[in-house]
């Protein structure tokens, strides 16, 4: 999942209502120890190179966990 922290969206939302993480992605290949390509949709509008600390595992939720639910 790739954080959100230092992406810029075209709707001026506040930075507490933008989701901390977006999409599943597949990484295609590793550069080096800190820099991976990502397999990015062209809706993405962000280079395909990307830092590792802004990667986060995706960790399946937990049994009876709360799940947020979107309206998207």
């Amino acid at each position: 999942m790739l954080s959100t922290k230092d992406l810029v969206f075209k709707k001026r939302l506040a930075r507490k209502l933008i989701k901390r993480y977006i999409g599943l992605y597949i990484i295609e290949k590793v550069i080096s120890t800190n820099t991976i390509t990502l397999m990015l949709p062209t809706l993405v509008r962000i280079h395909s190179v990307i830092n590792v600390s802004q990667i986060v595992r995706y960790r399946e939720p937990v049994k009876r966990q709360k799940i947020e639910k979107t309206n998207q």
